[in-house]
């Protein structure tokens, strides 16, 4: 509650100083305008240098870090009191076994894409005969065997199909109508909201060697998003409740409040990265905007708001730090004395699911076992293991900048051996 609070309240007070109001109905000519270079946003150069992000996930993970839950402070879980990560949260978390047991197709036995080795079959077979069970899953429309295929990663060519089937979106004419209906909405209105995201695209893809070719995508897909109310849903099924705002001088009534944005929620530094990557499967903007709106209300809206949720942001970050502190302790002590908690460099990786950290290739493959998994618990696995594999030059620093520049770049990095290596040769 107070989280979302503040979050609003930067959003009024950069409102006031820069007396912009947060929507407004744009003049024709600019309705026009906007309409022409719907395509081509990417080209215009407003002065952004006024509009700040919201937030930034370091801002976020010091909220993370103040969370105390009162029915625990006296001390009934004596298991939680050895936990010296920056969680003080009590939940459950997975351990390694259990967590085995749940990625059991991860196994070292198990053919894989991205995998290029594989003891048991030659990758080359292993390929040719998943390409073929791929097309036979397509072929039947089913998406619960989608879902079970998908474990063992997609074959590029099927990928888009694949993910389409297990988020149900088949894009028929109600759904390209619901879109256009979305698009004339922001040539209509203007909301602050979209410097927000022009600031961020810029920011973050355009700045992106594998992303900035989709910019416009970006632009088209985020505006739409904010428009949504459909969006507003998800609220329903998660703790948070949306931002609301209320009219000028009726601060607290009820009836007189809007959600804001229309959408329910607030871009922070780093949200366009949840469309890049599916630019890259998606080419077709309606079906690109339902895909992302799926994942969004699946999956990427638990990585921004606070819940108990075994997939929501506080139980991964408790989970990574739970892994390293039990499988890589020397590791882990090593890096809390020296003012490297872990959490600090990983927390910006898992929020963003990895997006614009890994190279696309790789990160595709590690969505594909989200949505595999319908879980977002192999985030913290993949942060854990990440740390595991750069443990040796990791105990040689001697400070969070030296850490943090040990982990500066994961774009060489392969997901899915360092998964495997992680949970099924990591002696426990």
């Amino acid at each position: 509650g107070s989280w979302e609070k503040r979050i609003l309240k930067s959003l009024n007070s950069m409102c006031t100083e820069l007396s912009i109001p947060l929507a407004q109905k744009r003049p024709a000519s600019e309705q026009k305008e906007l309409l022409n270079k719907w395509n081509e946003m990417g080209t215009d150069e407003p002065d952004l240098s006024l509009f700040r992000p919201v937030y930034a996930p370091k801002d976020f993970l010091e909220v993370l870090m103040n969370l105390r839950n009162p029915n625990y402070e006296n001390g009934e879980q004596p298991s939680f009191r050895s936990h010296l990560g920056l969680i003080q949260v009590p939940l459950k978390v997975k351990d390694i076994p259990e967590l085995k047991e749940d990625f059991s197709e991860l196994g070292l036995n198990i053919g894989q894409l991205g995998i290029d080795d594989s003891a048991q079959v030659p990758p080359e077979l292993f390929e040719n005969e998943h390409v073929r069970v791929g097309q036979k899953v397509l072929a039947e429309q089913d998406s619960a065997a989608a879902q079970q295929y998908v474990r063992q990663g997609c074959p590029t060519a099927l990928r888009a199909d694949l993910w389409a089937l297990i988020l149900n979106i088949s894009n028929q004419p109600e759904d390209i109508l619901y879109y256009e209906q979305l698009k004339s909405n922001v040539i209509q209105h203007d909301l602050l909201v979209d410097s927000l995201i022009y600031k961020d695209v810029k920011l973050t893809a355009s700045n992106d060697d594998y992303y900035f070719v989709f910019e416009d995508y970006l632009y088209q897909v985020l505006l739409c998003f904010s428009r949504d109310t459909s969006v507003l849903d998800h609220f329903t099924y998660s703790s948070a409740t949306p931002p609301k705002s209320y009219i000028r001088g009726k601060l607290g009534m009820e009836e007189y409040a809007v959600f804001y944005p229309p959408n329910g929620v607030i871009p922070f530094h780093g949200f366009s990265m949840y469309v890049a990557p599916l630019c890259f499967l998606y080419h077709e903007p309606s079906k690109l905007y339902q895909i992302f709106r799926e994942m969004y209300v699946r999956f990427f809206f638990r990585l921004h708001s606070i819940s108990s949720h075994p997939s929501g942001i506080v139980s991964l970050c408790l989970l990574f730090e739970t892994l390293l502190q039990t499988h890589l302790p020397q590791l882990f002590y090593h890096l809390r004395e020296i003012g490297a908690q872990p959490l600090r460099i990983s927390f910006k990786w898992m929020v963003r699911a990895f997006s614009g950290y890994l190279a696309t290739d790789q990160l595709l493959l590690l969505w594909d076992r989200i949505l595999g998994y319908n879980s977002l618990e192999i985030l913290a696995v993949l942060a854990a293991a990440v740390f595991a594999f750069r443990a040796v030059n990791l105990m040689e620093v001697t400070s969070l900048a030296a850490a943090e520049a040990v982990l500066a770049d994961l774009s060489t990095l392969k997901v899915m051996p360092l998964l495997q290596i992680f949970l099924f040769a990591t002696v426990t």
